[in-house]
């Protein structure tokens, strides 16, 4: 099974120097356990090839139901630094929620996840 993630979590990004730092929040708290196991750190630094030069670093907070990313490299030197029309990575968020990742059927079916569209 397809699940966007936009809908099954949130997300809000900001930056630290050249690092992004973008955080994801499940909507439901029986949902993270689908963004801990499927949201993994090879698999957000798949979906930014290209964008980022640097590594990617996962921070997880079950307290939270949340995970957190580091995007190192991922702003051309930062906010005063870069000619990026997003320097400081407001929208690496939203970039993040465009990812689609596959779930088995059955983990679908049990937690009741929205299918992505085909």
């Amino acid at each position: 099974m397809r699940v966007r993630l936009v809908d099954i979590a949130h997300a809000r990004s900001g930056d630290k120097g050249d690092t992004a730092n973008v955080g994801v929040l499940a909507l439901r708290p029986e949902w993270y356990p689908v963004l801990q196991d499927y949201l993994t750190r090879e698999r957000v630094a798949a979906h930014f090839h290209g964008m980022i030069a640097g590594d990617v670093e996962r921070f997880e907070l079950p307290n939270l139901c949340a995970l957190n990313f580091l995007l190192h490299g991922a702003l051309d030197g930062g906010g005063t630094l870069s000619l990026k029309t997003d320097a400081q990575g407001k929208v690496m968020s939203t970039a993040l929620l465009r990812l689609a990742l596959d779930v088995p059927d059955d983990v679908g079916r049990r937690l009741r996840l929205p299918q992505a569209p085909v």
